[in-house]
């Protein structure tokens, strides 16, 4: 599985690494180092807890080792596998080739291109709307009225799309290998999304060709913004959007 070659890579670089903060927000998850370093992942929200206790061992989490937490990004709990997942992105941080673009402009599609979108990404909607043939958009709650299909239909949409935008949320859910299954056929296929680990060489053995993520750059207003259940916007320029191609 992808969390499980995920998590070797970062092993290898986890070193005796603590965690100094963790937060996790109702839209972002963001843990800090004892180094400054800071990373997030996105706060998902499918699962219904059955009290008011969502990780166990809350108020013990800060001081433990980086490698230890990043072992929960294989966690079947969608909130302790983006602790996991924050954590990683925290160790990953800036990797050469990154670059601050805009992900259309390294994203080529063009006028015969199906493309499938796994994951609502408002912004990037018009556009490639306006490039590509069609645009095939699926979540896990449909919204009839923006033609976004449910989540089902990918299964048969995909294998015929040769350029694939994916959620980086798919890694929290662990339904990201089975749709990177069905983008076989695929051109170019692009993970997005502020959970994103900028790994090329692991994505890459999967066919992915683009990776789109977030490094942040100043850890205390990212973990204010955080707690105080802001989202992207409210990080201006706390963080910065890099984009990577796998080769």
């Amino acid at each position: 599985m992808l969390a499980d070659d995920i998590y070797a890579e970062v092993l290898a670089i986890a070193g005796e690494h603590r965690t100094a903060d963790i937060r996790v927000g109702l839209g972002y998850t963001a843990v800090a180092l004892d180094d400054g370093r800071c990373g997030l992942a996105f706060t998902l929200h499918e699962k219904e807890y059955e009290s008011c206790t969502v990780i166990p061992d809350a108020g013990t989490l800060s001081g433990r080792t980086a490698s230890e937490l990043i072992s929960w990004m294989k966690s079947p709990d969608e909130t302790a596998c983006a602790i996991g997942l924050a954590t990683a992105n925290a160790l990953i941080g800036e990797p050469n080739g990154a670059v601050a673009a805009d992900i259309l402009d390294l994203l080529p599609v063009g006028s015969e291109d199906a493309v499938g979108m796994i994951g609502y990404f408002g912004p990037l909607v018009d556009s490639i709307k306006k490039r590509a043939r069609v645009l095939h958009i699926f979540e896990r709650k449909p919204i009839p009225e923006l033609g976004v299909l449910p989540d089902s239909a990918a299964a048969e949409v995909l294998p015929r799309c040769q350029v694939v935008v994916l959620s980086a949320t798919s890694l929290l859910n662990h339904t990201i290998d089975g749709l990177l299954d069905l983008c076989k056929a695929a051109r170019e296929i692009a993970v997005l999304g502020p959970s994103t680990p900028l790994l090329p060489e692991v994505f890459r053995r999967r066919g992915v060709t683009i990776l789109s993520g977030m490094h942040v750059v100043d850890a205390p207003q990212v973990l204010r913004v955080v707690s105080e259940a802001g989202g992207t916007r409210s990080f201006g320029k706390a963080i910065r959007k890099l984009n990577l191609r796998t080769s």
